[in-house]
């Protein structure tokens, strides 16, 4: 039987294998999905935030469920059937935990229950809001057809049935010198009501409650199973049909209501992430993907992970905008440290990458090209076990990845070659500059050789900023202009200590 996904339209992207980008950490990436999936775990998310579409109709297809899923009342429905579903499966595990057999059936028997009413609920649900999406329009005349089908409507019957039959049981309590024998029940009065009644008017304020206090675990003590034992002894017939009822419909869980259950947590998840951003005015938009044009725009952009570390704060990052046309592929950034430079960069491969998935990304107006792999190098501490030496490494690490770049790659660099002289960083970073215009890379590249920012058309030079009254103060806005030649410097004074802070800081000590 096929199954209907609502992430995937095509089955082979479904079971395609998901293990976490090796770029994730350099782009901070992997906060950003723990705080998305944070309270989720059952679902297994993470793998489904580690496939990126390939297709420029995936994408599309995803935004129409994202569209549908952000309308209130549709969401609600959804969410009700995502409860319903925990409480079933709650159920079952509980099943695992108990003794008794006759609880076990009970028990499962309430879980098919659950299950019955939550997919006729979903399914009247999606019948009557006006959803468009492709997923969830493929899903409702999915499930009118399983709800129509004699298996569904066996179960839901033979479930209402064994209930009902449950329900119907009378029995009687005969409780003696610590004996308790079970019988037929044949209409003995019920002196309970008269007993209460009779105390009431010796009632006089509050008194002492005598009444005893049941466990709070779900489990029968031995008494309560025997008793049970002896019920089912005296209605053989209903006792067999729900051990024959939780036998027959054991695999009561359809394929497809099972895929939906946990893929629409992708969507629920994302679009609450959002939702968090919302007091902080920090906006969000579908971007226009395209495979063929690499322009790319997008305006108040923001680093996600960043955004999300200073949310307990209620703080917001500074926005910054992007823009690549015609024959423009390479963005160099400069300026002073610590202005924001490296988190421009990851944003950039943030971008591309939540578009590839196919999710609303920060910022609005957004273009970008679908990226087929994102390649990043950022600076690492030597290891005292590495023999190599940072500058072979730095070599060795970008050499593989301009082996294995497409012109459909995206490629973030960040303080690459910082461990040479100024003259040999700048003759490796225009080779490798070379390189990146011949592969027509779309690239971010941080760093302190100005030089790379007019070697050509293909070439975009963005400054990070400071305060015109105090330099050293960051405004962490990014701005597209021309060097202003004072990168290596202030790489170079912030080496030997010699920078402005450090020495505001000296002389101040």
């Amino acid at each position: 039987m096929a199954v209907h996904s609502v992430l995937f339209r095509r089955a082979e992207d479904r079971d395609a294998a998901r293990d976490e980008p090796p770029f994730f950490r350099d782009l901070n990436l992997d906060r950003v999905i723990d705080a998305i999936v944070a309270g989720r775990e059952q679902y297994d998310l993470k793998p489904f935030f580690s496939a990126p579409l390939r297709d420029v109709d995936e994408v599309a297809y995803r935004h129409e469920v994202f569209r549908d899923l952000e309308r209130p009342d549709v969401a609600a429905g959804i969410r009700a059937f995502a409860q319903a579903m925990r409480s079933r499966r709650e159920h079952l595990e509980q099943v695992t935990k108990l003794r008794y057999q006759l609880q076990k059936q009970a028990w499962s028997l309430d879980a098919i229950g659950i299950y019955v009413d939550a997919v006729r609920t979903l399914c009247e649900h999606l019948r009557a809001v006006g959803i468009r999406s492709r997923g969830l329009l493929a899903l409702r005349d999915h499930l009118s057809r399983y709800v129509a089908s004699d298996g569904f409507v066996a179960l839901a019957s033979d479930t209402a049935e064994r209930k009902d039959a449950l329900a119907k049981i009378e029995y009687g309590l005969h409780i003696e010198a610590g004996r308790v024998t079970v019988g037929y029940y044949e209409g003995e009065a019920d002196y309970a009501t008269e007993v209460l009644a009779a105390f009431e008017k010796f009632e006089r304020g509050a008194a002492k409650d005598y009444r005893r206090r049941y466990r709070d675990d779900l489990e029968m003590d031995q008494v309560e199973a025997g008793v049970l034992e002896r019920v089912a002894l005296r209605f053989p017939e209903v006792f067999g049909a729900l051990a024959e009822h939780c036998r027959r419909h054991a695999d009561h869980l359809d394929p497809t209501v099972a895929a939906f259950d946990r893929e629409v947590q992708f969507y629920l998840a994302y679009l609450e992430l959002i939702a968090r951003f919302r007091p902080l005015h920090l906006g969000f938009s579908y971007p226009v993907v395209s495979d063929r044009s690499k322009e790319m725009c997008a305006r108040d952009t923001f680093d996600l992970a960043l955004a999300t570390k200073l949310l307990e704060a209620k703080k917001a990052p500074v926005p910054n905008d992007l823009e690549l046309t015609g024959a423009e592929r390479i963005v160099v950034v400069t300026g002073p440290n610590s202005g924001g430079k490296t988190t421009l960069a990851r944003t950039v491969g943030q971008l591309h990458y939540f578009a590839s998935l196919g999710c609303p990304v920060a910022g609005r107006e957004v273009r970008l090209f679908l990226t087929d792999r994102i390649f990043t190098h950022f600076e690492r501490a030597e290891r005292l076990g590495d023999l190599r030496g940072k500058l072979k490494d730095d070599l060795l690490r970008i050499h593989g990845i301009l082996e294995r770049a497409t012109s459909s790659s995206v490629l973030i660099l960040n303080e690459a070659f910082t461990s040479t002289t100024f003259r040999d960083a700048l003759f490796l970073s225009t080779k490798v500059m070379e390189r990146i215009v011949r592969l027509d890379l779309l690239c971010v590249w941080v760093t302190f050789v100005d030089e790379l920012a007019s070697m050509g058309a293909t070439t975009v030079s963005m400054v990070s900023q400071v305060s015109p009254a105090d330099p050293a103060i960051r405004t962490f806005k990014i701005e597209r202009r021309r060097p202003d030649g004072r990168a290596y410097a202030d790489a170079i004074a912030a080496k030997h200590g010699l920078s402005y802070e450090r020495l505001r800081e000296r002389l101040r000590s």
